[in-house]
């Protein structure tokens, strides 16, 4: 669970300073949730690709590509997980693009909480707690509950991304959904109606962004393998 280059995490859900929020989504901070077994977590969080095979998945804090500039703790394995019914949702939003020949390439879906303190940690120690503060790295996520996935579209036939506007973790006004010409605003819209027909809500600060939404919310700390 992009942009992923120096102000930007997946687990980065927030607008730049006076822009106004989404009310319907909020960033990305959630209730202080306590944090469920592994136990709870494999009973809980299934992978996509058992649902899905044909999306792919490049989770990018499982790599050095990303604004740390290295692999984030509780990443371990390039395997994208997600509350059931979100996954559920989300490969019938890809049965349905594969009938137009797109389909979905995911950046981060489920977080482990402990990534995300690890991207508090790294503002601290480069002295930008201003991310906090403004927004754009918080201490609790969505990630987290395994109900947000960042995500982009792509070209069955080559496996191509379409053009989007900015690079997944963006951190600037350019990666509001709406801030897009041509293109790379159809291509949001194209992303943000197949999403929405399945329940989840786009985050409009950033086009990649998605939240499905759960009754019983559950944080997890589950590493990735």
């Amino acid at each position: 669970m992009p942009r992923l280059l120096l102000l930007a995490a997946s687990a980065a859900l927030a607008c730049a300073p006076g822009a106004q929020r989404n009310p319907i989504t909020p960033p990305v901070n959630t209730a202080d949730l306590p944090i469920a077994s592994d136990v709870a977590a494999d009973s809980l969080l299934a992978d996509v690709l058992s649902l899905a095979p044909r999306i792919l998945v490049t989770l990018r804090y499982a790599t050095a590509d990303n604004f740390t500039g290295a692999r984030i703790p509780g990443y371990e394995g390039n395997h994208a997980y997600l509350r059931r019914p979100a996954a559920e949702a989300l490969a019938r939003v890809e049965s349905e693009l594969a009938s137009s020949r797109f389909g979905l390439k995911i950046f981060d879906a489920y977080r482990p909480a402990r990534a995300t303190e690890a991207m508090v940690e790294w503002t601290k120690r480069v002295h930008r707690e201003d991310l906090i503060r403004d927004g754009y790295i918080a201490s609790k996520s969505r990630h987290n509950l395994g109900v947000a996935v960042d995500l982009t579209l792509i070209r069955l036939n080559d496996s191509t991304e379409l053009e989007m506007g900015t690079p997944f973790d963006t951190f600037s006004a350019a990666a509001h959904t709406a801030n897009a010409t041509g293109a790379a605003a159809r291509n949001r819209q194209l992303l943000k109606s197949a999403m929405e027909r399945e329940g989840f809500t786009n985050y409009d600060q950033e086009w990649w962004h998605f939240i499905f939404s759960l009754p019983d919310q559950i944080r997890f700390d589950r590493v990735i393998r």
